[in-house]
């Protein structure tokens, strides 16, 4: 069934998705659905306890609601955007609401296993974790998902809603809080390099505004090199790192200050906090 007026085949078969937590990412995720053009803003309910902190999306012709079970209803994806300490509350109201023969649960919350979320939801509906980043507004997140053995056959539609706003891996789901901290968190870490990068132009002479473009279009081209020959690192960098040139001697002063080294132990650090944030109640529904 094709809703009159979209224009456009729905994406496999998905015509509505609920995002049930308008946060942060929650908001991010609606705003790359609109943008990839696979769903237009009035088939994507967001939900946040507070109304008025979607009045932004509302604007923007998202659906906008407190009622998370109204979302559910309607929705063919469930997207879980809360944080982890309102994971079983919320699991435990859209419950009843869920139909396994016709309905897809994502969850983005860290840490909460798909097991742990079982207790609340039952063994019969599809249910995906997935980890995007905040790269999902303008297309360009790297988003991480796992399934278990009953929900194998979501993931087909899981991985065309995510490659539709950036890029998706399929991996095991011990690996999701070690993906939380290199993707999710990792958008922090490379900002905070592109903005050390542009203080460190700001020394040099650039002005403010000037620096930080100079950095963050130095560091996409970075990216995209990687990305685009599928080398590695230092095969790119050996290709600007000339005998007593400058690019070594700054190379080798940043390394002598711990550079890489606090990028590992950060990620790591992140990683097991990751891990942690979920904690379940005593006792779940079975």
């Amino acid at each position: 069934m094709v809703t009159a007026g979209w224009g456009r085949e729905p994406m496999n078969g998905v015509e509505r998705i609920a995002i049930l937590g308008g946060g942060n990412l929650g908001s991010a995720i609606a705003r790359g659905l609109a943008a990839s053009g696979d769903l237009r803003p009035e088939h994507i309910a967001v939900t946040r306890r507070t109304a008025g902190h979607l009045l932004g999306l509302q604007h923007e012709g998202f659906r906008t609601t407190r009622d998370n079970l109204a979302a559910v209803k309607h929705s063919d994806v469930v997207l879980v955007c809360v944080q982890p300490q309102h994971l079983d509350a919320l699991l435990g109201e859209i419950a009843p609401a869920l139909e396994a023969s016709s309905q897809v649960v994502i969850s983005t919350v860290s840490g909460a296993s798909i097991a742990a979320m079982r207790q609340h939801l039952g063994p019969k509906i599809p249910l995906i974790r997935a980890m995007p980043n905040l790269g999902i507004s303008i297309g360009e997140s790297m988003t991480c998902l796992a399934a278990d053995e009953s929900s194998l056959s979501a993931l087909p539609l899981a991985r065309q809603i995510f490659d539709g706003v950036g890029t998706s891996l399929v991996i095991r789901e011990d690996q999701m809080s070690p993906a939380t901290a290199l993707c999710a968190c990792g958008i922090a870490f490379f900002l905070r390099a592109i903005r050390a990068a542009s203080q460190g132009g700001i020394e040099i002479g650039f002005h403010a505004d000037e620096a930080i473009r100079l950095a963050a279009q130095t560091a996409k081209g970075a990216a995209a090199l990687l990305l685009a020959h599928g080398s590695h690192p230092e095969a790119e960098i050996d290709k600007v790192t000339t005998p007593e040139g400058c690019t070594i001697i700054g190379l080798n002063e940043m390394e002598s200050r711990g550079f890489s080294s606090a990028m590992v132990r950060g990620i790591v650090s992140s990683a097991r906090k990751a891990a942690q944030l979920y904690q379940p109640e005593a006792s779940g529904r079975g």
